[in-house]
């Protein structure tokens, strides 16, 4: 429900004024003639929290995944006990600590008051509700099962932040120290070998090799940084614009996918999230090749994508799940299998779900294994640095102390 402000007169003609709540204006006003008051003024009254968000501009907080699994239970809840979606989300738009779902819930409810209907209004925020969510609430509103849509979405958004949470565990110790890497490489030719060809160019000697690459390259940092921070920050945004586009972002994604160690555990999260999103929506009753083509948008890999839209192709001119996934080359034989058998037995999404969990240990397994695959790498990394600097910076220092303690 919405707040109004009225003002009204009663049966002696006296002025009222005060808020009520109600679906809209004219249930505001039957309420006050039931009241013996004859309403002068009805006006809205805008929500504290809304307000502040308007405020904000462009600068908006993001909404998180445990703000959507919540705001999914708490709609369940709402539903389960007979509350009706309107009156639903205007309760929750007070409730809500993010002032950028708190706009979308406001302006949820105003479309469904101009007699939108509920998917209608979440997609007009396709950066908070993506196109699976969408179509499963369009569903649910068709057949009138809103609440186990809701339902089906909380485990669906708990098992994706897992997901997610698991990932960034596993690289963040490969990450962490990739960066530790490079800013002691730029710490050492700033700094560090700088005060030691101070000391080298005070001796008339001959210097070896490595400690002459390595006064090369820190001369050449010192000399050309604008440059090489320019031609770097460039780079990136280069980069970053060729991903954007569609033949980029299918490459890139293709070669992620590939990447060592890494890329097969991304291709499994993938697919784990492909099956899981294809059994949740054909549970829900959305059309199968309509879910191929919302699917195919929730990814987030152009590459996989693309194969997702073959499948959805070759099932629209009569090819069954099996044969279209086939095709694809994605899926592994007993994947294959599995999906052949739940078309024979008419529990496709029974299979799809174990498939997903299948995918979804494997990536599990993996991901606890990457750390121990990693560290020899990261183990080699520093000991060829170690050991160029102990050639280029303690060998001449050696040489050094060796002829003077010879004169």
């Amino acid at each position: 429900m919405r707040a109004y402000q009225y003002k009204a007169r009663n049966r002696r003609g006296e002025a009222l004024t005060g808020t009520l709540e109600g679906e809209t204006p004219e249930a505001v006003a039957e309420q006050l003639f039931r009241s013996s008051l004859t309403p002068i003024d009805i006006t809205p009254v805008e929500r504290r929290g809304v307000s502040k968000e308007i405020k904000l501009g462009w600068f908006r907080p993001t909404v998180t995944l445990d703000e959507l699994v919540l705001l999914c239970r708490q709609l369940y809840t709402l539903q389960k006990a007979g509350v009706p979606i309107l009156r639903g989300f205007s309760s929750l738009i007070e409730t809500t600590r993010n002032p950028t779902l708190a706009v979308a819930l406001k302006g949820i409810v105003d479309d469904i008051q101009s007699g939108r209907e509920l998917h209608m209004a979440l997609a007009r925020y396709p950066a908070i509700f993506s196109p699976l969510f969408i179509s499963m609430v369009k569903v649910g509103e068709s057949t009138g099962r809103l609440d186990d849509t809701f339902l089906q979405l909380a485990g669906y958004l708990e098992l994706e932040k897992e997901t997610r949470n698991r990932i960034k565990a596993a690289t963040r110790y490969p990450l962490t120290v990739l960066l530790a890497i490079v800013i002691a490489m730029v710490i050492i030719n700033i700094w560090v070998i700088p005060a030691f060809a101070d000391a080298f160019a005070r001796f008339d000697a001959e210097l070896p090799l490595a400690t002459r690459v390595l006064l090369a390259v820190s001369q050449f940092t010192l000399d050309w940084w604008p440059h090489l921070l320019a031609g770097i920050t460039g780079l990136l945004l280069a980069l970053s614009f060729w991903i954007r586009t569609e033949e980029g972002g299918y490459i890139w994604a293709r070669m992620i996918l590939r990447t060592p160690l890494i890329g097969h555990i991304l291709k499994k999260a993938i697919l784990g999230r492909f099956c899981r999103s294809l059994a949740l929506a054909m549970r829900s009753g959305v059309p199968l090749v309509q879910a191929l083509s919302v699917i195919s948008g929730v990814v987030n890999n152009a590459f996989i994508s693309e194969r997702i839209l073959s499948m959805r192709d070759g099932i629209s001119s009569g090819e069954s799940i099996a044969r279209t996934a086939a095709a694809t080359g994605m899926f592994t034989p007993m994947v294959l299998q599995m999906i052949a058998i739940g078309e024979e037995s008419g529990s496709v999404d029974d299979l799809l779900l174990e498939t997903a969990e299948h995918y979804e240990r494997e990536v599990k397994y993996d991901l606890a294994r990457l750390s121990d695959a990693i560290e020899p790498v990261i183990i080699v990394v520093i000991g060829v640095m170690v050991l160029v600097l102990a050639l280029g910076v303690f060998l001449p220092m050696w040489d050094l102390s060796s002829a003077v303690n010879k004169r």
